[in-house]
This record gives structure tokens, C-alpha cells and sequence, in this order.
């Protein structure tokens, strides 16, 4: 098969196209730059620049790179900025996913591997989060997530399009520095920002119903997670038509923000700082920790890195952005 991975030249999706591009798969990749970098792309791996919104150009691409399946990361990730632009994650989002879904169908592309996300589930009261907990997304990130995948259930259904919903955790590190996340949005680059300005991290609550008091997450290495899709691409290629998966990306082994930001001081060097404790976020929820056994038993999937393997490559990937 020749997959398209749109999104390919960002953090997750670079990640994606090498394990793809190294595991023997033609690969195109298709990224609009807004947050991509076509540095990341491997030699020898196609770039065509654009917006999965131009359904004319996607349609042009898979016709003249012969696409016969999608992996689809592109989006709008920021759950603050889905607060204050709702209608803009929509658009990129859904009505993206909706113009790629036309185009796959003009097309012949029968396959599809989704970047989803646990932001689907909300706050979830259980141990464990398996892919039957109830979806109840509390900011418009998470609903354009759990749009895009009744979308894709419905292609599917209409069409006969072969599918896999990959619902992510909490994603950190990197295969190698080049590849690292330069951004600070999540937990492990916002603390290495407070470190580069000689301030302490901040821990959001410390009153939580857990062990020391902070937030309890699921955290997952973007290698694991680039092998995972592998895994999805190459099931879906043998799949009956109308085949819908959905399925947890996590280890199933929950990490508190304090026992996080505590490691990441000592791989740092800064042990003698002290966190701050900061006020709780609204909509934090206490726990979210995967339940990762139907990926096993779907795809013989399981993840390989521990949390130190993540700290530590993404601590090496910040310092070589910032060199």
C-alpha cells in the first residue's frame, strides 16, 4: 500500500513517517507547515504543502502518489485554544477530516488510521479507561475528536472504508533530538521551560483524591506511539472492508504529576528545587489511565518505554532546539 500521513512533518507525525518509512512502507507526506517542520521529513520521503481543507490538491496528491490508504495526525491540539476558537478547531478538525474523508472516497483510498485522543472520554470516574468507558469530552478539542470519530464510523458504514481510531494518552519524548517537541504545551516541556528560566515547576492541585495529592496520567512514548500506527497501517491493510477499530495508545500505568516533575528534576540536575503548588486547572480529572489490553489482543501492540526512556530523550531533543 502508499500511505498519505497528513501532518507528517509535526512532532507525532515525523515520528509516524520514519518508523513507516524504515518498516518498509511507501510514504507521502502531506502538512501545511503551520506547526510542521519539513526538516523532519526522511530523505527520499515525498512533501506536498497544504491544508487538508483543499480537497482539490489532497484528491491531486493521492492520484499522482497512488494513495491507497491515510494515516490522518493533522490538527488543532490546544485544549485552551479550542476554548477560546471553537469554530476554527471545528473547521480544521472536522470539516478537514470530512474534505479528506471525500477525497479518499473520489479516490479508491480504502484505508484509514485515525489520530485520536483520550480527550474523548472527559473525566472519567475508573480505575482504568478501556475503549467502552463513556465519551463525554469536556472542552471542543475533545468533541471535534469524538466528531471526527462517528465521521469515520459512518464512512465506514457508507463505504466500506477499513479503519483504526488510535485514542492517545499522554504523549512525551522523542526517537531523537531532531525530533523532539519544541513546543511547551504539555506537562515535560512546561516544566523544562520553568528550569530554562531558573523558576521553579509548577504542580497544578495538590488535593486530589490520590496518593500525593497531584493529577494521576497515563504517560506514553511517541515511539510507541509512531509503532502503534505501523501496527494499525499493516492490520487495515488485510482488513475486510467496513473493518472499525478503536483503541487505546497508552501503558496502562498511571504516573502522578508529582512523581513526574520530581523525575524530571533529577535527570536535570536540579534536585534542590522545590515544586510549587499552584491552584488546580478547571477540568482536570484526577485520573485518566488507559486500559491498554484490546490493542494487544487487535494488533499484538504493547508499549516498550518507561517513563525515564521519555524524560530523558525529550530533555535532550529541548536542549537541542535550544543550542
Amino acid at each position: 500500500m502508499s500511505w498519505l500521513v497528513t501532518g507528517g512533518a509535526g512532532y507525532i507525525g515525523a515520528h509516524v513517517v520514519r518508523v513507516m518509512a524504515e518498516g518498509g512502507e511507501d510514504v507521502v507526506v502531506f502538512d501545511d507547515l503551520s506547526t510542521g517542520s519539513a526538516d523532519r521529513v526522511p530523505s527520499g520521503v515525498p512533501l506536498v504543502v497544504g491544508s487538508v481543507l483543499d480537497g482539490p490538491l489532497l484528491e491531486r496528491t493521492m492520484r499522482e502518489h497512488g494513495v491507497t490508504g491515510v494515516v490522518h495526525i493533522a490538527a488543532k491540539k490546544q485544549v485552551g485554544e479550542s476554548v477560546e476558537r471553537p469554530l476554527h478547531y471545528y473547521r480544521e478538525n472536522v470539516t478537514g477530516l470530512q474534505t479528506l474523508l471525500e477525497a479518499m472516497t473520489a479516490t479508491g483510498a480504502g484505508a484509514l488510521v485515525f489520530s485520536s485522543s483520550a480527550a474523548v472520554y472527559g473525566m472519567p470516574d475508573v480505575d482504568l479507561v478501556t475503549e467502552d468507558t463513556p465519551c463525554a469530552p469536556i472542552n471542543p478539542y475533545g468533541e471535534t475528536k469524538l466528531a471526527g470519530e462517528w465521521l469515520i464510523g459512518a464512512a465506514s458504514r457508507a463505504h466500506g472504508i477499513r479503519s483504526a481510531c488510535l485514542r492517545y494518552f499522554n504523549v512525551a519524548g522523542a526517537a531523537g533530538p531532531e525530533l523532539a517537541d519544541a513546543g511547551a504545551t504539555n506537562l515535560v516541556p512546561m516544566v523544562f521551560e520553568r528550569l530554562d528560566a531558573g523558576r521553579a515547576p509548577l504542580v497544578f492541585g495538590d488535593d486530589y483524591p490520590t496518593p500525593d495529592g497531584t493529577c494521576v496520567r497515563d504517560f506514553i512514548h511517541v515511539e510507541d506511539i509512531a509503532s502503534a500506527h505501523l501496527a494499525a497501517a499493516r492490520r487495515l491493510a488485510e482488513a475486510e472492508d467496513g473493518t472499525a477499530l478503536v483503541l487505546n495508545i497508552g501503558r496502562g500505568e498511571g504516573s502522578s504529576v508529582r512523581e513526574v516533575v520530581d523525575r524530571i528534576l533529577k535527570v536535570t540536575g536540579n534536585g534542590h528545587l522545590t515544586p510549587e503548588v499552584a491552584p488546580r486547572r478547571p477540568g482536570d480529572p484526577a485520573r485518566v489511565v488507559a486500559s491498554a489490553g484490546r490493542i494487544g489482543t487487535e494488533l499484538g501492540w504493547s508499549a516498550r518505554h518507561d517513563l525515564d526512556d521519555m524524560i530523558r530523550s525529550a530533555w535532550e531533543g529541548w536542549r537541542h532546539h535550544r543550542s
